[in-house]
């Protein structure tokens, strides 16, 4: 009997790491929530992907909202922040939203306060992924981490002030408005085909397009991807460009993706790159696995988990 969204139970978070280079990264969570999976999979049939990812009753798909914590040398950068507690029930009801650990508190399972983060990054602008930089406090909204940096790619900071109809019900000003008034917010540009920008010491944003106008991985542990391309120890955050583990294969392009073509092509390149490469890639919406490498199989790509090993601190009951 195929469940109803909530009967399954959901996967129950604890703090895993993996080092990629300097960096040691930590999987977060921001809870779950669930998408139709025909939107995920784009033109994959249904009898391929409901394999892969079991459909409830209502043809969602359950997905993580899965930050990442990423520290060194006094460095405590947030990757995507997940997508925050400021949603009225209609919208937690059809996204089947479940915070089963927030973002604030899987960071304060591992000591760590919201004033202590320097920096935020977003992969893109879409509400899912950036959500939680804002907070209400006392009827007035603020950033919820006042003293970190908050990175964005230029084009989805402008296309997220100024959507149109296409596109936009994927933003949400008011998530990065308080950010840009109080002075945190920076954009960035890059040339994704070849080194990138680096944002951070060792740490390097590829602006890619394709799911969305700016949408950017982001690539820890190297020095520029001409002098680290076959670099074991080098970590790939794919946002949306590979939502999770099971969209391995270039054509499995979500229907949301804006430039088909594009997708395609980003993915082919980038999926080979880490497969030649055997770096570790860091999944957002996977609801099981966090971390996992990428191999070539023959004419396809498979997947190896990698489990990270235990951060050490308690997580919270969830």
């Amino acid at each position: 009997m195929v469940p109803a969204p909530g009967e399954e139970a959901l996967p129950k978070w604890e703090p895993r790491t993996v080092q990629a280079g300097p960096w040691r990264i930590t999987a977060l969570s921001d809870g779950y929530f669930r998408l139709d999976g025909g939107s995920m999979w784009g033109v994959v049939p249904r009898n391929i992907w409901q394999t892969l990812t079991p459909p409830a009753a209502d043809n969602t798909i359950l997905l993580a909202l899965r930050p990442f914590l990423a520290e060194r040398d006094g460095l405590k950068v947030v990757i995507e922040v997940g997508i925050g507690d400021r949603w009225e029930q209609k919208w937690r009801d059809i996204y089947h939203l479940s915070t089963t650990v927030s973002l604030e508190e899987s960071l304060g399972a591992l000591g760590i306060a919201p004033d202590e983060i320097t920096h935020v990054l977003a992969s893109h602008c879409h509400f899912d992924h950036i959500g939680a930089m804002v907070r209400e406090q006392d009827g007035e909204l603020a950033p919820r981490f006042p003293r970190a940096r908050h990175l964005a790619p230029h084009l989805e900071i402008e296309r997220a002030r100024r959507p149109d109809h296409a596109r936009a019900a994927s933003y949400r000003w008011s998530d990065i408005e308080v950010v840009e008034q109080a002075g945190l917010l920076e954009a960035f540009e890059t040339d994704g085909y070849n080194e990138g920008r680096e944002l951070l010491p060792d740490l390097w944003a590829h602006t890619l397009g394709g799911h969305s106008e700016g949408v950017s991985l982001f690539t820890l542990g190297g020095s520029g991807l001409g002098q680290h391309q076959a670099d074991h120890h080098l970590a790939v955050f794919w946002a949306d460009v590979v939502p999770t583990t099971h969209h391995i294969q270039p054509p499995y392009i979500m229907a949301y993706d804006i430039d088909v073509v594009r997708s395609y092509e980003a993915r082919s390149e980038w999926l080979a790159r880490a497969a030649s490469g055997a770096w570790t890639g860091l999944f957002y919406h996977d609801p099981v696995h966090a971390f996992g490498r990428i191999e070539r199989d023959g004419r396809r790509f498979a997947l190896t988990p990698v489990p990270g090993d235990p951060r050490g601190s308690a997580a919270p009951d969830a």
